[in-house]
């Protein structure tokens, strides 16, 4: 799994609303990825903002935990050679 997927957590920071808006807007750009939950609050003068980025990858499994495939950002599908067995 790409690193990107293991990574979506974020941290944004700006003295001002516009700044930090500013901020998530040019990283949403600059990576291709959206933000799917977003919490801000004000500390020490300053608006913060932690967010979690849509994963790039999405893992699927079967019930018992055992075939599993991936489907990419661009949708392509991947199927573990454990589903073969």
């Amino acid at each position: 799994m790409p690193a990107a997927s293991k990574r979506n957590l974020l941290y944004f920071q700006s003295p001002s609303m516009r700044g930090l808006h500013r901020s998530m807007d040019e990283w949403q750009q600059a990576n291709d990825r959206q933000l799917s939950w977003v919490n801000i609050q004000r500390d020490d003068g300053n608006f913060c903002a932690i967010a979690i980025a849509d994963p790039v990858e999405v893992t699927v499994t079967s019930t018992d935990g055992r075939k599993h495939a991936t489907v990419s950002k661009n949708g392509r599908l991947f199927v573990y050679p454990s589903d073969y067995s």
